[in-house]
């Protein structure tokens, strides 16, 4: 079998997959390994065949930048995506308009096991993880600029903004808000071979389409109400530099080609003026929203979407690298001049600082290392629930295999929870869901698997009439 590079497919057969990233950047030996391997066991009127994908996020529809194609006019052109986290990997479906359904189940986001099928459109899909050699050790990079970590999420993607920030291609950062996409488009241009031009940074959610566009091109005097002199955007402010994009996923529709104009042709017009003027900058864009999603949409536009995503990158949110907290303690004391870390995050601390959600992930933990420190006492953190079978440690029996064990656990937060939910909605099932933040039908599934309340008809029949509904409508 061939070697696969970083988030590339490789297939027994075609179609010849694009890959976004394969073409650009070089690749270290040893990455090569697949992390999943993919049968297509049903493609509409296709044939079987067999995917083996090596990456952390791995997107399927019908478009051929996705890193597995399906011929099947039933699946979206940005399907849904499937990635993988310190839990293992997870689906996430980009708002097709036919559905994904796992094992049978109608899903928006789901967590896999290590073996599992999935339905889109007239497809079918097994999909199986595979341990590679290099998940446990992870590239030898721990640090990327100024930024450090422990955690193999983030030694991976370190070793990825190495390679981007020696090049000179426009990039996509994805995550969460709060997960520190503005530091990593920094620290690329620091590190990248544009660090001694400008850095405009542009919040694309923050303004009105008149005044972002004038953010963006500028304009010439009398262009509208109280452009009283000619305006440099950031596009010429930026010349043999960098501009950020922060927030894109908020751009207006109507000023996205113009938007996609300035990168093709590498020109822009000022507002109120006819006369193109040239343009020498690197973009880096970052955003939070699902774009794929919004492709599907019609909110972000297809083309404009791959001019950004050259090479696409994701922060993983703070839960998922908990063994980074304590580095980032001790960078944001030092950057507060509070001293030795243990005055006020002793190791009882920081362990307990790692049970937390962390919802706004690096910037809440920054908030509330300065309330520590302007308070010079710890605060307590709010912990998510746990469920144990029981209310003391010795209620485990080590005889006992460690997955039943897992199960015991989850089957008896499964239960509560799912019981908790229907008390507080009375019953009915579709507010339980939304309640939950649960797809309906997994809900119902849920509730039959524990025998909590058997379904009743009118729930089933509204859970499928809605189904049929967003088939229809997409």
């Amino acid at each position: 079998m061939q070697r696969a590079r970083e988030g590339e497919a490789i297939e027994d057969e075609s179609p010849t997959v694009a890959s976004r990233s394969s073409a650009t950047l070089p690749v270290s030996p040893g990455e090569g390994v697949p992390r999943l391997v993919i049968d297509v066991e049903r493609e509409s009127a296709h044939g079987s065949r067999r995917v083996a994908f090596q990456g952390d996020t791995c997107r399927i529809g019908t478009h051929s930048s996705n890193d597995v194609v399906l011929r099947d006019d039933s699946v979206s052109r940005f399907h849904c995506r499937l990635t993988r986290g310190p839990e293992g990997w997870s689906l996430k479906d980009s708002g097709s308009r036919n559905g994904t359904r796992v094992d049978g189940v109608r899903v928006r986001d789901a967590d896999l096991g290590s073996d599992a099928t999935l339905t889109l459109g007239d497809s079918t899909l097994r999909v199986r993880a595979v341990r590679g050699e290099d998940d446990v050790a992870g590239p030898a990079i721990r640090s990327f600029g100024s930024l450090r970590a422990k955690s193999v999420a983030m030694r991976r993607l370190f070793a990825v903004l190495d390679r981007i920030a020696a090049s000179d291609i426009n990039v996509l950062i994805e995550g969460e808000t709060g997960t520190g996409k503005e530091r990593v488009a920094t620290e690329i241009v620091a590190q990248g071979p544009r660090r001694n031009g400008p850095l405009m940074i542009v919040d694309c959610g923050g303004l009105s389409t008149e005044l972002l566009a004038s953010e963006l091109f500028g304009h010439a005097r009398g262009a509208f109400d109280g452009a009283e002199k000619d305006r440099l955007g950031a596009f010429e402010l930026a010349a043999f530099g960098t501009v950020f994009l922060d927030e894109i996923g908020e751009l207006p529709l109507d000023l996205q080609p113009s938007l996609l104009r300035a990168i093709e042709a590498k020109e822009i017009k000022r507002i109120g003026e006819g006369r193109p003027r040239r343009i020498d900058v690197r973009i880096i864009a970052a955003t939070h929203r699902n774009l794929e999603r919004e492709i599907n949409a019609c909110r972000f536009r297809e083309d404009l979407y791959f001019r950004l995503a050259v090479m696409s990158v994701r922060i993983p949110p703070l839960r998922e690298r908990a063994e980074d907290i304590p580095i980032l303690v001790r960078s944001f004391l030092a950057a507060l001049d509070a001293g030795e870390p243990h005055e006020l995050f002793p190791p009882s601390v920081l362990a307990d600082l790692a049970t937390h959600e962390w919802a706004g992930n690096v910037r809440e933990l920054r908030n509330y290392v300065e309330r520590a420190v302007a308070l010079r006492a710890p605060i307590p953190v709010p912990h998510r629930p746990t469920v144990a079978p029981a209310d003391t440690a010795d209620a485990f029996d080590a005889h006992i295999p460690f997955k039943r064990a897992k199960d015991a656990v989850v089957d008896a937060f499964e239960r509560r929870y799912v019981t908790a939910l229907l008390d507080a909605t009375s019953g009915n099932v579709s507010k339980a869901a939304r309640s939950g933040g649960m797809d309906r039908m997994y809900l119902h599934r849920l509730i039959q698997k524990h025998g909590l309340r058997p379904p009743s008809r009118e729930g089933v029949r509204d859970g499928e009439d809605d189904e049929k509904s967003a088939d229809k409508n997409g």
